[in-house]
């Protein structure tokens, strides 16, 4: 959810985005476990979204504090409404640009899931981060990396290019910074963490969407930066042709699931 300055401010439909990222959900869950908390830390999580994520880490925090950040005013004002300060004493919500956080050593732990490869240049965004850790801090983020959804995008693509939808991308660039681990490396040592501490994956994740309609919820809510290069009146249209594209070449399973093969990169280091 967090955007990149090259890209146009994108209109989110949080409470749409909401119910079509389960599988994001899932994968934050099981980012969270590898977070080793004591329950005092200070938490920073760039990208919250709606909040869920930030709520179930600030449970975890019982003499700590969480502050969720994204780029989306509505966003945040969904995480504010489900998970209010009455009942999250310790937890708050800030709309903030990953890019310029502006944030001093305050936080023992930044965490963020499945947003910041809507940041193209992540340079910035690294040395925001090493800035807001404490001396010591740590950082765990997983985002989309090379190769992430190449299927759906090589579908887009295509339809993109024919004479019917051709008009609505000129000069149209991809939006999304989907980066290996051979990229990353350096920009973490330039950034200020601790070269040893570094850890690198790209790990290959099957997203399963239940049946075709949470698929097209899925394309419907998450595909921003496409369809809003798309008149209004011709979206459904749009997504309706990716979808049956799509299931031409990737058919549902044998229970109507639909599958995507994505691909994380996941990071974690140290502030020297």
């Amino acid at each position: 959810m967090i955007m990149a300055s090259e890209n146009p401010r994108y209109r989110w439909n949080a409470d749409d985005y909401a119910r079509h990222s389960q599988s994001q959900k899932q994968w934050g869950r099981e980012l969270m476990a590898k977070l080793r908390l004591s329950g005092d830390e200070s938490l920073l999580d760039i990208g919250c979204g709606d909040g869920k994520l930030s709520a179930q880490i600030a449970r975890r925090l019982p003499h700590g504090t969480v502050l969720g950040v994204d780029n989306s005013p509505e966003m945040i004002a969904l995480a504010r409404e489900r998970y209010p300060q009455g009942r999250f004493g310790n937890l708050r919500f800030a709309v903030m640009d990953a890019r310029r956080l502006g944030l001093k050593a305050s936080f023992d732990v930044v965490f963020s899931n499945a947003a910041l490869h809507w940041v193209i240049d992540h340079r910035p965004v690294l040395a925001g981060i090493q800035a807001a850790l404490k001396p010591g801090g740590r950082v765990l983020i997983q985002m989309g990396g090379r190769g992430n959804a190449a299927d759906v995008v090589a579908v887009i693509e295509e339809i993109m290019a024919t004479a019917q939808w051709q008009s609505c991308f000129e000069d149209f660039a991809f939006p999304y910074g989907f980066y290996g681990p051979e990229e990353y490396r350096p920009w973490l040592a330039e950034a200020g963490f601790d070269e040893s501490s570094i850890r690198l994956s790209l790990i290959p994740r099957d997203m399963v969407h239940g049946d075709v309609e949470k698929f097209r919820g899925w394309i419907r809510t998450t595909w921003l930066p496409y369809l809003q290069r798309v008149p209004a009146a011709r979206r459904e249209e749009f997504i309706d042709t990716v979808t049956a594209k799509y299931l031409q070449a990737f058919r549902p399973d044998d229970n109507g699931r639909v599958h995507v093969r994505m691909q994380r990169l996941e990071v974690a280091a140290v502030r020297r």
